[in-house]
């Protein structure tokens, strides 16, 4: 092979490792960026019941397990949490005010969330009467670690570290006009143009 040759295919790995590492980085970043609790529902609209889904993933650098997850609520009045094997769910209730704070779920002794797994928590419950409901958690680990997920997102629409699991509310269509409402509206424009023709019958008769 000659110098040229030998040259030009050190050059050709060189860019290829090169790019390798670009893509591993980016695809780390990417997943490491994903990794957050977030909260999800279908459709959900203002003053609805909806079951609301907050997918919690392991994060631990040290191989810790998620034992305990706490979520904060806006003060709704009713809440359900879904069985759970190997978890228990505690709700923080407000009795003078008849409202629900909060909900935690811990885990049984050698239970939690490996680095490697998440987890699905579900809560049935009514939703406010708002535009979007922020729902502030906190993630606990087996070696003592916790993680606050309570940041707005930043004023220049970016997400900061520790993003508030949060839901945007679909606004209600509007009320369609029922058979009543149509005939009545028939009859009112009806009576409107009968008052008109009266009208124009009595001037054309008194200029007459």
């Amino acid at each position: 092979m000659s110098s040229i040759a030998r040259a030009s295919s050190r050059a050709l790995i060189t860019a290829a490792a090169a790019a390798s590492t670009v893509l591993v980085g980016g695809l780390a970043t990417a997943g490491a960026a994903s990794a957050h609790v977030h909260a999800e529902a279908d459709h959900p609209t203002p003053g609805s019941t909806a079951t609301v889904t907050f997918r919690v993933p392991g994060e631990s650098d040290t191989g810790a397990l998620t034992t305990e997850l706490s979520v904060e609520l806006p003060e709704v009045t009713s809440v359900r949490t879904e069985m759970m094997p190997g978890w228990t769910a505690r709700l923080d209730r407000d009795v003078a005010a008849g409202t629900v704070r909060s909900v935690t779920w811990t885990a049984a002794p050698g239970t939690g969330i490996s680095p490697e797994q998440f987890a699905l928590f579900r809560i049935s419950v009514k939703l406010p009467d708002a535009e979007s409901v922020s729902f502030p958690t906190t993630q606990t680990y087996s070696d003592g670690t916790v993680v606050r997920w309570d940041q707005p997102p930043l004023s220049d629409g970016g997400e900061p570290e520790y993003p508030v699991p949060a839901l945007e509310f679909a606004q209600p269509a509007p009320a369609q006009p029922t058979a009543a409402d149509t005939t009545a509206r028939w009859l009112a424009g009806g009576a409107l143009a009968v008052a008109a023709a009266a009208v124009t019958v009595a001037l054309t008769r008194r200029r007459s």
